[in-house]
């Protein structure tokens, strides 16, 4: 076994699982209305959780691999195919804020016995279905526009790793000041007791009036 429970992968897959959810459910992510408001510039939970998870996970790999503790090739670096990650991430991007979901949160949402929540993972499996149907058809457009093969971002502009990292640092402290200060202009970021509360007619009006006045 090497780092980090690196067995066959249903135990570590299972844990991390496990764990993720449950940080998925404490910041409120399974409530559809998170991500939406993240989408309006109101509540910055969303970004702040996740940008903080990249910078662990950058730090992490960085120092385990100064230590020697992975090998260079410990983790799987995909090759980026540039019109399918476009065209993915705007398919993606519009169905997280229609639905209020992504992947991750949507069994979240599930788990915590949310009907939408299950709709949501119901219309990506079907979608993932029919994606696998036709992929043949459209191979050329998803292999078209190869980047480099499996390069790093560091390999990719030439710079050192730990500049890399202090940029997605200063890319962090800067997204959470500005997220800070549009949420304070919005009346603070949601709670767990505004998540648990049904959304009225007028608290809907007023997130419309706060979304409109930030834009």
């Amino acid at each position: 076994m090497t780092l980090p429970l690196y067995d066959d992968g249903v135990a570590s897959g299972l844990l991390s699982g496990l764990l993720f959810g449950y940080v998925l459910e404490n910041a409120g992510f399974a409530s559809p209305r998170k991500l939406t408001a993240q989408f309006r510039f109101t509540d910055w939970s969303v970004f702040k959780v996740m940008f903080t998870a990249i910078i662990v996970a950058a730090v992490g790999l960085y120092v385990a691999r100064a230590l020697d503790l992975m090998p260079p090739g410990g983790v799987y670096i995909p090759t980026t195919y540039f019109w399918a990650t476009l065209t993915g991430g705007a398919l993606v991007g519009a169905g997280m804020a229609i639905g209020g979901y992504c992947p991750g949160t949507s069994a979240a949402g599930l788990a915590s016995g949310r009907l939408d929540g299950f709709f949501f993972m119901l219309g990506m499996v079907l979608g993932t279905g029919l994606f696998a149907e036709v992929f043949d058809a459209i191979r050329g457009f998803y292999l078209a526009a190869p980047g480099p093969d499996a390069q790093t971002l560091s390999e990719l502009t030439g710079l050192p790793t730990w500049t890399i990292l202090a940029i997605l640092i200063a890319v962090a402290v800067f997204g959470f000041v500005l997220g800070s200060r549009l949420e304070k202009l919005a009346g603070g970021a949601l709670t767990a007791q505004q998540l648990s509360e049904p959304v009225d007619a007028e608290t809907s009006e007023k997130i419309e009036v706060v979304t409109v006045q930030l834009n």
